[in-house]
């Protein structure tokens, strides 16, 4: 009989658990904040883009259009996102970043910036960069992918 699957070493083995490591450090340091890191991206897409639409949204910060409501009903909530009916078409939904939540956004970009330093500490500083580059090229290779497809 063949041995199991060496899947400790399969790289999508290996991404899943760096998508914990990267998860379990925001959620660490970004404790006081009470924000997901899908939260903290669509505050941020929303500074960039205000008023955008919610499934052109959800495309840019690569997440399932069909759960994405939800995310945004809990920031809306919380007063940091404001929604409304496009007026040329009342299915659309467009998005607002409030100013509450502009400020929520600006307070954590110091705290997201030491996620991500303690993400790639584990590397010097040609594989920091190495690996962004490959990782990028990875994601890009397969923008055809829906997000949130498992």
């Amino acid at each position: 009989m063949a041995k199991s699957f060496d899947f400790r070493h399969a790289p999508g083995h290996l991404i899943r658990r760096a998508h914990q490591v990267s998860v379990a450090i925001f959620m660490e340091e970004t404790g006081g904040f009470d924000v997901t890191p899908v939260q903290f991206a669509i505050l941020n897409a929303l500074l960039e883009d205000p008023g955008e639409d919610q499934v052109t949204l959800a495309g840019k910060v690569a997440f399932d259009a069909a759960t994405f409501g939800s995310v945004i009903a809990r920031l809306e909530g919380r007063g940091w996102v404001r929604r409304e009916p496009d007026a040329a078409d009342r299915r659309r939904k467009l998005l607002w970043v409030t100013p509450q939540g502009a400020e929520i956004a600006q307070k954590m970009k110091r705290t997201v910036g030491r996620v991500q330093q303690r993400i790639l500490a584990p590397l010097e500083e040609g594989e920091r960069q190495q690996l962004l580059a490959l990782l990028d090229r990875l994601v890009s290779g397969h923008e055809n992918i829906a997000p949130g497809a498992e």
